[in-house]
């Protein structure tokens, strides 16, 4: 077991959450200093979150304990696009309301685990989707591309 310098990873491999890291060491320094920033992604397709969701928020949450920061990103906007990763049927689309039904529940999961204010920063993309119409336009194309894969990727 390695000894980091940062109470952030040293808590992380406790519990089991790290696997690899491609940098670690710069990880642990940037950790060490509270100068680490981290962000996850959450559709807003349900009123609630889901197991695996408990893991990132975990996370998320020992990033601020250890005087870090972390950003929750509610997807608001790929909420509204569907879900274009190459299964066999699309995720039911939901109207602007639903989405926005589902962020306020989920935004109160977030409330019981991470502290708001400057040290926590929530943000939504669903807002420039609306604004640029391109949410409809990403919906209409995304069936008709491949799904992502990183043997893929330029």
């Amino acid at each position: 077991m390695t000894a980091f310098k940062s109470d952030f990873l040293n808590v992380l491999q406790e519990r089991g959450f790290i696997h690899q890291c491609s940098d670690v060491e710069g990880l642990d320094a940037l950790a060490a200093q509270g100068q680490a920033t981290a962000y996850v992604g959450y559709d807003c397709t349900a009123p609630s979150l889901h197991i695996g969701n408990y893991l990132t928020m975990m996370m998320l949450y020992w990033l601020q304990q250890s005087g870090n920061k972390p950003i929750t990103l509610m997807g608001g906007g790929t909420t509204m696009v569907g879900d274009p990763s190459g299964k066999d049927e699309s995720r039911a689309l939901r109207s602007l309301e639903e989405i926005e039904a589902n962020k306020a529940s989920i935004r109160g999961v977030f409330a019981k685990v991470l502290r708001y204010g400057f040290r926590r920063q929530r943000c939504s993309h669903a807002r420039q989707c609306r604004m640029a119409d391109q949410a409809e336009l990403d919906r209409d194309a995304a069936r008709h591309r491949p799904a992502f894969s990183p043997s893929t990727a330029c």
